[in-house]
């Protein structure tokens, strides 16, 4: 008979969780990264008196009425955020939180769905974190894709091993009749 593949000590139940817990709880650390920056970007949008008093401060604190370049940016950032123009980018982060929160807990729960969101939702983004790569090579970007392509081949190999380890449900006993 054949032997089958001896199965990686990643993929083992006990190692299998942990890693699992922890990919969830980076998701859940991204869900709070996204939530913070939906919010900051709708309430700044809102606020001009605000925007306002951070450019008086700025311009008070860091002499910048010396530097037109540095004057020029902070009243066109202080334009684009009064007229509303970051409303649809605060708000696509928002949506985005609600979805990294709902794979983070779905893991962290051990629930075969969410890992299948997560599989599909982080396999999605590989391509323009590629392509980000390409055109402006970081650390950071390698990093962030490194991560990402690990967590989709690993909860790729989880899914496909648990697809194919699920216990077989037994027929049910025919009670015998005498």
């Amino acid at each position: 008979m054949s032997d089958p593949k001896p199965e990686p000590a990643i993929l083992r139940r006990p190692t299998r969780v942990r890693y699992l817990k922890l990919i969830a709880l980076f998701k859940i650390a991204k869900g709070v990264l996204a939530l913070a920056l939906g919010f900051s970007l709708l309430f700044l949008n809102s606020r001009t008196r605000w925007l306002d008093a951070i450019s008086d401060w700025t311009a008070d604190e860091l002499v910048l009425v010396h530097s037109k370049a540095v004057l020029y940016l902070l009243n066109k950032l202080q334009a684009v955020l009064a007229n509303g123009q970051l409303r649809a980018p605060g708000l696509l982060a928002l949506f985005y939180s609600a979805v990294l929160f709902t794979e983070g807990i779905g893991v962290y729960l051990q629930k075969r769905w969410a890992e299948f969101l997560m599989v599909f939702a982080t396999g999605v983004l590989i391509p323009f974190e590629v392509r980000h790569v390409y055109h402006r090579p970081s650390i950071g970007g390698f990093v962030i894709l490194a991560v990402n392509c690990f967590i989709v081949w690993f909860l790729y190999r989880v899914l496909k091993r648990e697809k194919h380890h699920a216990p077989a449900v037994p027929p049910p006993e025919v009670a015998e009749i005498s």
